[in-house]
């Protein structure tokens, strides 16, 4: 525990306790008494716990890269205390105790904000400025971006408070829950880039994810940048729970793949920033957003063409070892999604047929039977074709060869049909 911090608390205990006549304790994220306000009263560390008949309100706090936790316990001459006015009142005092101090965050603020926006510095030198600032940027990360600014911006009742500083004191609050979240030893890789939004520079490794991998999650060959994908998404789905009960307000992340190298955390960033936009807008508030659940919308509304053909081999990789399925996919697409006619197209009863579409949805989690998932499958399909990877589709005339026997053992030498695989 810092002097700095020590000193702030005993400022806000013995302010506090005037404002609203209770007791007010302050405790480091250790649980041990810091400030009182009363050092003869019954201690507010132990009123929280002991059962008694005035509440106990707890407010959590952030300031010199520490967490702590302001402890208000009614007294018999204070009146009735809510929670959000007395957390604004936290929050004046804290600005108020700490404006002379200068504030090391902007510096940081800016650096990553620059850095998210691609830095024309070189990584030698990124990683050197990072380090004076704290941030150790040689383990691999992706971006988690955190749009809390209906909790951020958001209208105060108290009016001494400059609008500047209670903007920057609650994304304190929600970076200090960001923070305690992640178990992380200070808050040098969360800034706030502005408009309400918290960026998150997540450790993102296998091991770093350890806590929400799932044993039963099935690897899958893909490119890097998908790599743990599914437990990053699970630990956005906690810290979303998280940030909701701590602000009571409308939250939203968007979720941004590894890329590789320093330089790669801003086009992480442009994959968050996206999901982010478009999550926000087709599937609603209060959500986790990655390229990968956006359905049709990401490969509508995404412009980076790179980035919607690495979407699309990501859907299609765990059928890159099954042609058989792929084959099935064109005929049913063909079909115009009629089962019968498919069945009937590639000699097959309706039963086998049925078995490869259900086995495509438990691989590839998109149900072809269902609109937006066929949907989905179809234009990536198409990508994958446009630029020549994998499966691709013919542009012969399909009804030429649909009676050609066995069909689905079309060799690559003998294919003139609407499929062929190379």
């Amino acid at each position: 525990m810092t002097q700095q911090f020590k000193q702030v608390a005993i400022v806000i205990a013995e302010r506090l306790a005037q404002l609203l006549a209770a007791n007010v304790s302050v405790l480091n994220e250790q649980g041990t008494v810091v400030a009182m306000s009363d050092l003869h009263a019954e201690s507010a560390l132990y009123a929280k716990h002991e059962a008694i008949d005035a509440p106990v309100l707890s407010i959590p706090i952030h300031f010199d890269g520490q967490m702590g936790e302001v402890l208000i316990v009614r007294s018999a001459q204070s009146e009735a205390i809510s929670l959000r006015p007395a957390q604004v009142l936290v929050e004046l005092l804290l600005s108020q105790a700490t404006a002379t101090r200068p504030d090391q965050h902007e510096l940081k603020n800016k650096f990553i904000h620059d850095l998210l926006r691609g830095s024309n510095a070189s990584e030698v030198n990124l990683l050197r400025e990072g380090q004076i600032l704290g941030m150790d940027l040689t383990r691999p990360r992706a971006v988690l971006l955190i749009d809390a600014a209906d909790y951020i911006l958001s209208t105060i009742a108290l009016r001494e408070l400059e609008p500047s500083a209670q903007i920057l004191r609650r994304a304190q609050l929600v970076i200090s829950s960001v923070v305690s979240f992640f178990h992380l030893p200070n808050d040098t890789i969360c800034a706030y880039i502005g408009d309400g939004e918290i960026a998150v520079l997540k450790a993102s490794s296998t091991q770093d994810l350890a806590a929400w991998t799932n044993g039963e999650d099935e690897p899958r060959h893909v490119d890097a940048s998908w790599a743990n994908l599914i437990a990053l998404k699970r630990a956005g789905a906690a810290l979303l729970d998280r940030l909701r009960g701590d602000t009571r307000t409308t939250i939203n992340i968007g979720i941004g793949r590894y890329h590789p190298t320093l330089k790669g955390l801003a086009s992480s960033y442009q994959d968050a920033r996206a999901a982010l936009s478009l999550g926000k807008r087709f599937s609603g508030q209060n959500q986790v957003h990655c390229l990968d659940g956006l359905g049709i919308a990401a490969f509508v509304g995404l412009s980076h063409e790179r980035t919607k053909i690495d979407l699309a081999r990501y859907l299609l990789s765990p059928l890159d070892q099954e042609s058989e399925l792929l084959e099935t996919l064109d005929v049913f697409f063909f079909e115009n999604c009629c089962l019968s006619t498919t069945a009937s197209r590639l000699s097959i009863h309706r039963n086998t047929l049925s078995y490869r579409l259900e086995k495509i949805t438990l691989l590839t989690g998109l149900d072809p039977r269902r609109f937006d998932a066929a949907m989905q499958i179809r234009l990536a399909l198409f990508l994958r074709s446009l630029h020549g990877d994998g499966h691709k589709l013919c542009k012969c005339t399909v009804d030429e060869h649909w009676d050609q026997p066995h069909i689905g053992q079309i060799s690559d030498e003998s294919c003139h049909a609407a499929i062929h695989y190379r």
